[in-house]
């Protein structure tokens, strides 16, 4: 093998089609575009996503499913392993937040049952799931409502 004898695999590297330049190129006329419709015109191929030709489109045709609460954005969960890391035996909101274990953008938090308790807290101002209020109970804190 010489530099002088490389060359690329056959059909590796092809010319541009010209298209629109004279019937004997088979791509002449419309240029391989077809006749009218959005996609013949110049500017006008791009179809927006679940366009169906003016049709109602799927996701207008399906019925709304379910519920979507709009205070979901607004509240911040915290696994109750977690708690375990804050310093002092109450916890309320600011407490959570000054721990960096509530997002700026959360308005309330709510603790989850996930991992063990291993302290005793007493919780202000915050909600809890059924299973996160009997963790807290048994290792010997309890859940102040607001």
């Amino acid at each position: 093998m010489k530099l002088n004898t490389l060359k690329p695999a056959p059909g590796a590297r092809t010319e541009r089609t010209r298209v629109g330049r004279g019937i004997g190129s088979g791509l002449g006329k419309t240029a391989g575009r077809g006749h009218k419709g959005s996609f013949a015109r110049s500017g006008k191929g791009k179809i927006k996503a679940g366009f169906e030709g003016g049709q109602m489109p799927m996701h207008m045709r399906l019925p709304k499913v379910g519920f979507r609460s709009k205070l979901k954005n607004d509240t911040a969960e915290v696994m109750l392993y977690m708690l375990d890391r804050l310093e002092g035996d109450t916890v309320d909101f600011a407490a959570l937040r000054a721990a960096k274990l509530v997002p700026s953008t959360a308005k309330q938090a709510k603790i989850v049952k996930k991992g063990e308790l291993s302290k005793k807290l007493v919780l202000k101002g915050v909600l809890a799931t059924a299973g996160a209020k009997a963790a807290i109970e048994a290792a010997g804190g309890k859940v102040e409502s607001e």
